[in-house]
């Protein structure tokens, strides 16, 4: 047996003794070290995560170390360390035949659709492990939620001098910005909390920061000449804020939807049609994003250990998580760890 924690339903944990995963052909058994905490665990332990039921296991921002392999053409052993690829796809769906797994018609998300990283071991495809030799166990376990960002970078089609404006401070909005700017954009992030904003400039270097609720119409117009952005993402998950997000694009511009709501968004369709805008939705990622994200960590282009601001053992998450739901915790990015 192995340790695991459950969550059972809304607003509640449970230490549990499960079964440890059986060796399959084609996958290798990893002991998990370290589980990133993320937007979509906080939103299912509160009841508020689409596509989710109970009960669970969460997490899916994970890294650890191979503990049982077979011989395998990627050239993995065992005790190698790898960060994982947690959107298990069936390869055979319409998404998937034109190279798009992460939106594969049949999707098991790990620690969402599937059982996830909060145990001390786990199964894994070895077609969904990544390399992360080198790396600290923070770095290869942030590859996820970053490779998101690397998404929706990739998907925006943006340019190194392109202006962008990434609407959202937190964990998800800061890797969109730290990834712009390593493509070269200028980029302008816009966030409800100073501290949030000051973290942007610090952290993220962004060329500017907008409070939303301090008349950001004029500041974006005089930011950018009276142009506006040319691509916009909202990476807030709040449907106001996203409702709102038209009308900061530029003519002729882009418009990407990282965050997900449950329910609907309507905008101005006069706003929309005036600009010729295009809107697109950016959804989990694809192996390319995380081999990109590895390159950039190596290359120095991602602070990690600014970002994992919180870091806790296994036994005392329970204990921690409701907190990490509370703006003056300060949380950017909390984690989990293993002996």
């Amino acid at each position: 047996m192995m340790k695991g924690i459950v969550c059972e339903q809304v607003e509640q944990f449970r230490y549990a003794d499960l079964e440890e995963p059986v060796f399959t052909a084609g996958e290798a058994i990893v002991s998990v070290k370290r589980v990133g905490i993320c937007g979509t665990d906080l939103h299912a332990y509160k009841g508020n995560q689409p596509f989710f039921t109970y009960p669970r296991i969460l997490g899916h921002e994970l890294s650890g170390i191979i503990e049982q392999i077979s011989d395998n053409e990627e050239g993995f052993k065992t005790g190698d360390q790898v960060a994982v690829i947690p959107y298990l796809h069936c390869g055979k769906c319409v998404a998937c035949r034109h190279g798009k797994t992460n939106c594969c018609t049949s999707i098991q998300v790990l620690g969402v659709h599937a059982d996830g990283g909060m145990r001390e071991k786990i199964s894994i495809p070895v077609t969904h492990l990544l390399k992360a030799d080198g790396l600290s166990l923070e770095q290869a376990a942030i590859v996820e939620p970053f490779s998101i960002g690397a998404h929706a970078v990739r998907r925006s089609g943006l340019a190194a001098g392109d202006t962008v404006l990434v609407i959202g401070a937190g964990p998800i909005g800061l890797g969109i910005m730290a990834l712009a700017k390593h493509a070269g954009a200028n980029v302008i992030a816009m966030d409800v909390n100073n501290e949030r904003l000051d973290f942007c400039k610090q952290w993220a270097k962004v060329d500017h920061a907008v409070n939303a609720l301090d008349d950001p119409f004029s500041r974006l117009e005089a930011l950018t000449g009276g142009d506006y952005p040319t691509i916009v993402f909202d990476a807030t998950g709040n449907t106001h804020s996203m409702s709102a997000a038209v009308r900061y694009a530029a003519h002729g511009g882009t418009l990407v939807y990282v965050g997900l709501v449950k329910g609907h968004i309507s905008f101005d369709d006069s706003e929309f049609h005036k600009r010729e805008l295009t809107i697109m939705g950016s959804r989990n990622a694809t192996k390319e994003d995380c081999l990109h994200v590895l390159e950039v960590i190596r290359a120095g282009g991602i602070d990690v250990d600014s970002y994992v601001t919180h870091l806790v053992p296994f036994d005392e998450m329970a204990d921690h998580f409701e907190s990490w739901l509370d703006p003056a915790n300060k949380v950017i990015k909390a984690m989990i760890e293993w002996p």
